[in-house]
């Protein structure tokens, strides 16, 4: 299927690793220009470089996500570059353990700042942009804002914000034919995941339990599915869905994970 995305111009923050870097290369493979937004300079440039090795095309902007002034800059970045925006994916943010033992005030606010709060200036700084080349936002969210998974009190707030402004978005630009929807990740293996499994003391193990209960094939999630689903949602294939907040994740948020 051709998901007519040639030539769009695609904003991913944190599109240099893990999820992000598999939306950027399924983008591109499209035909899209995915702006990778990031903070680490040398890991962003060679995010871009692969693609363009692989026959893609990618462009970048180097921005600390939890400062409005730099959110903003890496927006009119794209613009001077483009003149364009067609579609914004908010995907940065990190599952950062601020519970409520292991936390307090601060913490909590900074947590929040990580993950939630630039998905709402990155598209309030691209809206004009949004409007004029009636685009489409995708929120990529965790399931620990309906699953609950302790001591990540901050993080689950996150994405439990991050649902609510999926819908109140596509409530509020309706009037503009702007598509906003969820894609909501479970378990899927990114180097984030690697990191956080190889805290337990059988890594292994731990993996293994956590495998064995994804319904679908007892398998993690692919960052490559997980995009696929991303470029559909931004593309006119989809150009009737909106306010969806969709769970590409085995069936393991709803379905009984005690299925054999």
């Amino acid at each position: 299927m051709d998901l007519e995305l040639k030539n769009k111009v695609i904003v991913v923050t944190g599109g240099s690793k893990g999820i992000g870097n598999g939306i950027c290369n399924v983008l591109a493979n499209e035909g899209a220009i995915p702006v990778i937004v990031g903070r680490t300079k040398p890991d962003v440039i060679k995010a871009v470089e692969s693609i363009k090795q692989n026959g893609g095309n990618a462009f970048y902007a180097i921005a600390e996500l939890t400062d409005p002034r730099q959110c903003k800059a890496a927006v009119d970045i794209v613009i001077q570059k483009f003149g364009k925006i067609d579609g914004l994916v908010n995907n940065a943010g990190i599952n950062d353990g601020v519970g409520l033992e292991n936390g307090g005030y601060d913490k909590f606010v900074q947590s929040i700042n990580r993950n939630l709060t630039h998905y709402y200036l990155m598209a309030h700084y691209a809206l004009p942009q949004l409007k004029a080349s009636k685009g489409a936002i995708v929120n990529i969210g965790s399931k620990t804002a309906e699953t609950g998974q302790g001591g990540t009190s901050g993080y689950a707030a996150a994405n439990g914000g991050r649902n609510a402004l999926t819908r109140e978005w596509a409530v509020e630009l309706l009037p503009y034919q702007i598509r906003v929807n969820a894609v909501i990740v479970a378990e899927c293996y990114t180097s984030l995941y690697d990191k956080w499994i190889k805290t337990f003391p059988e890594p292994e193990k731990k993996l293994t339990e956590i495998t064995e209960r994804i319904p679908l094939g007892k398998r993690m999630t692919t960052e490559t599915e997980i995009a696929n689903m991303v470029a559909f949602l931004l593309s006119n294939k989809s150009s009737h869905t909106t306010g969806q907040i969709i769970h590409v994740d085995g069936g393991y948020t709803h379905l009984d994970r005690a299925l054999k």
